[in-house]
């Protein structure tokens, strides 16, 4: 195609944005969305480069960042008890591991099922190695299970889960962990205070500077105790003058023993077990908050799976994690106990099922709804949103589904005329999308 020539005319730069685009030409205005287009893209990069930069230092700027912010940690290591000499020997000479902070902001993709999550924690290997550390501490475990009331198969599972019984302790150092997180991390005002913990714990020597080795989160040793749980409930069982849950696996245990027992472990109780839900059974009318008596619920046609009769005292609360087409549990207050050991109902589940397994008990009789299509963290953010707009208080939309969640789930379902078991599903949300 042939185009006119037109006379070249000397080059002027273009004229302030007019008032009025209506006068402007169309060469103007193309010129003028450019220069838009190309101010705001330079902004956004700006933006983005100095909220990197107040958010996590990089390079030399990090470490001369990190040297101010050691320098600044001094006082207050010292009104704890911390000597120069071991604060110096410590910090002299330590970068911070930036990459750290890739792991405290990491959000997974997917919202895990809670049979998934079992699969990878209730593996016939650490069922075995649970048998044979019962066996081979067998002694240790009878006098700490005396002495603190705790069950013994339930501390073996959470060792077991913890580091696959001391195999998978964590390579990073503690203490330069910690640090990294205390200046760089969102959680800075925590990781700050346990940080001088772990420097209190070497000031007390019951562990030397390079061998507080633990996760990247600064959870330590055989059981993965913060610093701060170490100085509350730490044991030094083997009498040899230190809290050693790093080597001394009697420490460990007794240590993992005296936790539980501090946050309320109720000595001659079990933690649950599975049930079976007769038919008809009316789920509005027991909230997981309730406990009844194992008489009463007995007494509602609720039976144990495995076929033994309900204890006669102590009480349970009703437990669904997939909803009333899976697993059905009654869960005692020793459940919520193993919870806060980590804040996670998938995790106090793995435990639960892990002690009853390496105690010699059989698989669940219930199936998993395996074909349910899992939420991904965005869907499970959006659903927070939904049921929050309804007035149905979700808390704060971080995409995990946990107790508050799933309390709103149950109150949008019996709205819905649904069956209110708290499971969120993505069909369940499509009704959330069409409600008004």
């Amino acid at each position: 195609m042939a185009f006119a020539r037109k006379r070249l005319r000397p080059f002027h730069a273009e004229p302030p944005i007019s008032p009025s685009l209506a006068t402007a030409t169309h060469g103007q205005i193309l010129r003028t969305l450019i220069f838009v287009a190309s101010a705001l893209l330079l902004l956004a990069g700006v933006l983005h480069s100095t909220a990197r930069a107040q958010g996590a230092p990089r390079g030399a700027a990090a470490e001369s960042g990190f040297s101010t912010f050691v320098s600044g940690l001094w006082s207050e290591a010292q009104a704890r008890g911390v000597s120069r000499q071991l604060f110096d020997q410590i910090f002299s000479g330590m970068t911070p591991d930036m990459s750290l902070l890739k792991h405290s902001s990491k959000q997974a993709e997917f919202v895990k099922p809670v049979w998934s999550y079992l699969t990878g924690a209730v593996t016939a290997s650490r069922i075995s190695q649970g048998q044979d550390m019962a066996k081979r501490y067998g002694q240790v475990l009878t006098d700490v299970e005396r002495r603190y009331g705790v069950d013994r198969y339930v501390v073996l599972a959470i060792w077991g889960m913890e580091t696959s019984y001391g195999q998978m302790t964590g390579g990073k150092n503690v203490v330069r962990s910690l640090a990294t997180l205390a200046y760089g991390s969102e959680r800075r005002d925590f990781f700050r205070n346990e940080l001088l913990i772990a420097l209190t714990i070497l000031q007390q020597g019951h562990i030397g500077y390079g061998q507080m080795n633990g996760s990247w989160a600064g959870a330590m040793g055989q059981t993965q105790f913060m610093p701060s749980s170490f100085m509350k409930y730490a044991v030094d069982y083997d009498g040899d003058g230190h809290k050693n849950i790093w080597t001394s696996i009697p420490d460990a245990i007794a240590s993992t023993a005296n936790y539980l027992a501090g946050y309320g472990w109720r000595r001659g109780e079990t933690w649950g077990y599975e049930v079976v839900i007769p038919s008809g059974f009316d789920f509005s009318a027991h909230e997981p908050q309730t406990g009844r008596s194992f008489p009463q619920w007995a007494g509602l046609g609720v039976r144990r799976a495995d076929g033994e009769a309900m204890p006669s005292g102590g009480e349970a609360s009703l437990f669904l994690p997939a909803g009333a087409r899976g697993p059905a549990f009654l869960i005692t207050p020793n459940f919520r106990v193993i919870k806060s050991y980590n804040n996670s109902q998938a995790y106090a589940l793995g435990v639960a099922i892990l002690s009853d397994r390496i105690a010699g008990a059989g698989s669940l009789a219930a199936k998993w709804p395996t074909g349910d299509k899992p939420l991904t963290t965005a869907q499970a953010m959006e659903m927070q949103r939904h049921l929050n707009r309804m007035g149905l208080d979700a808390g704060k939309v971080d995409g995990k589904i946990g107790e508050q969640v799933q309390t709103a789930i149950r109150a949008f379902q019996k709205r819905r005329g649904l069956t209110p078991d708290g499971y969120a599903t993505v069909s369940l949300l499509e009704q959330m999308r069409s409600h008004r």
